[in-house]
């Protein structure tokens, strides 16, 4: 069953329509019938209070209003790629029984620093983590939801996105990364392009851990592993298996197969053609090409 991806800012409930039918009643007595009240609730102190409830309810307000904004000036493609996004993600998270404060201030960086979000699909994306967390979602259904709704290259950029946030972690969760292994078959992404995913930021994690004990960067030989890692190819292969490997990964995170997820997708795969470019490059200066 296919779910409602646009979002829609709440209306005023029954306490919203009973505090306006209040101060109608207010206002038909006139200015002293609201000054009296007015002094009643100062006298009593709770003055104070009604004035933050009133701007905590106006602030939310506010925030509803920009993330529906935002929303609906997104495509229903971006709209439901970002919502089954941060509902696999928050199912991952929650596999073990429990999502933290942790893994929420995780997955709420992942999207400012990683996916650059500005404050308004910041607003919209807390939202969607906030009803993700509230609901028993299946991750099953879900990923087959993901599967049978984007073609291929959108799901690289998917299983690109849940690596990121697995290897955000430290120490990295050995069940996150199982259940990362689990839907890159499940959506069927190639063994060895899930490999290389995994391997290039096992390596990326290893080198943090490793200047942080020694505080020295990599040795040439250390980033070669990563450029191996990259193209997805076996370290020692030659030439023309490193060529053929750069040909296939530049056609399937080619930026414009995934323009339509919006600027901040086709950023992710601008940031990987990037990557293995730059492995290529290594690998024909090395074999003089």
């Amino acid at each position: 069953m296919q779910r409602q991806y646009s979002y829609n800012s709440n209306q005023p409930g029954c306490g919203g329509c009973l505090l306006i039918f209040v101060l109608l009643l207010l206002a038909t007595g006139g200015w002293q019938a609201v000054g009296n009240f007015v002094s009643i609730l100062i006298y009593s102190g709770l003055f104070g209070g009604l004035v933050l409830f009133a701007a905590f309810f106006g602030f939310t307000r506010y925030i509803q209003s920009r993330a529906a904004a935002y929303a609906k000036s997104q495509t229903e493609s971006h709209n439901r790629f970002v919502f089954l996004l941060v509902n696999i993600l928050v199912s991952i998270a929650k596999a073990d029984g429990h999502f933290t404060k942790s893994e929420l201030r995780t997955m709420l960086n992942f999207f400012q620093h990683n996916l650059h979000y500005n404050q308004d699909q910041m607003y919209w994306v807390k939202q969607l983590i906030k009803d993700a967390r509230d609901e028993d979602q299946d991750l099953d259904a879900l990923l087959t939801e993901f599967r049978n709704s984007f073609a291929y290259e959108p799901r690289l950029i998917l299983l690109e996105l849940i690596y990121q946030i697995v290897f955000t972690k430290k120490p990295v969760n050995e069940g996150e990364l199982n259940l990362a292994r689990k839907i890159g078959q499940f959506l069927g992404i190639a063994e060895y392009e899930r490999q290389s995913m995994e391997s290039k930021y096992r390596y990326g994690y290893s080198y943090q851990q490793q200047r942080r004990s020694a505080g020295a960067g990599p040795s040439n030989g250390y980033a070669e592993q990563q450029y191996y890692a990259v193209l997805g190819v076996e370290q020692g292969a030659d030439f023309a298996t490193i060529k053929k490997a750069y040909r296939k990964l530049s056609m399937q995170y080619h930026p414009d197969k995934v323009a339509h997820l919006g600027d901040e997708f086709k950023g992710v795969a601008e940031e990987k053609m990037k990557e293995i470019n730059a492995a290529y490059d290594h690998f024909r200066k090395k074999f003089g090409e």
